[in-house]
């Protein structure tokens, strides 16, 4: 799992989706992650020149994942990105990242051309206007990318609620569906 950029200067030009609905996808993609111990390649941008770094609810869902900071705009034309993924020796990659028609196109059309097989988290990301993220969601499909969302991704790796360890997707499930009702209550 490669999540991009997700820094609070980021999350203020998103104009797709709600910062609050957008911060519970995320956080649960994070803590899904965790729960099934996915490898995660976490990367923010500009840190080192005064940007903020990932925002405390996702380094919290996270505990131990390092941030590499990079100044590419293209996050798979960082060396330490690019070796952090490759390192993990899966050939599946899922994308999630602000913004949509940058942080996220940009490194799944790479990876698709040097053979990967990418899964962009659509409901965890968000571009600058709905033009440049729907555009930006069209490029990838076309390329070979394949859209999942939280919940579907969740599931997919869960597959059967009789497996070992099913408890710890449930915990992630109902504090998501919380979150999501406490949006939709405001």
């Amino acid at each position: 799992l490669a999540l991009i950029d997700y820094q609070p200067e980021q999350y203020a030009g998103v104009g797709t989706v709600g910062h609050d609905e957008l911060l519970a996808h995320v956080t649960m993609l994070g803590r899904v992650a965790t729960a099934f111990e996915l490898p995660v390649v976490l990367s923010t941008v500009y840190v080192k020149h005064g940007m903020s770094g990932t925002n405390k609810e996702l380094l919290e869902a996270l505990p131990g994942v390092p941030e590499i900071d990079r100044t590419t705009l293209n996050s798979w034309e960082d060396p330490d990105f690019r070796t952090a993924v490759e390192s993990t020796g899966r050939k599946k990659l899922i994308i999630a990242g602000l913004w949509t028609e940058v942080c996220v196109a940009f490194p799944t059309l790479d990876a698709l051309r040097v053979g990967y097989e990418v899964y962009v988290v659509i409901d965890a990301i968000g571009g600058v206007s709905k033009v440049a993220h729907d555009s930006a969601i069209q490029r990838m499909l076309q390329a070979g990318a394949v859209p999942v969302t939280v919940l579907g991704l969740a599931c997919e790796l869960q597959r059967d609620w009789g497996r070992p360890g099913a408890d710890r997707l449930r915990a992630v499930m109902r504090e998501y569906f919380g979150k999501l009702k406490a949006i939709k209550d405001k």
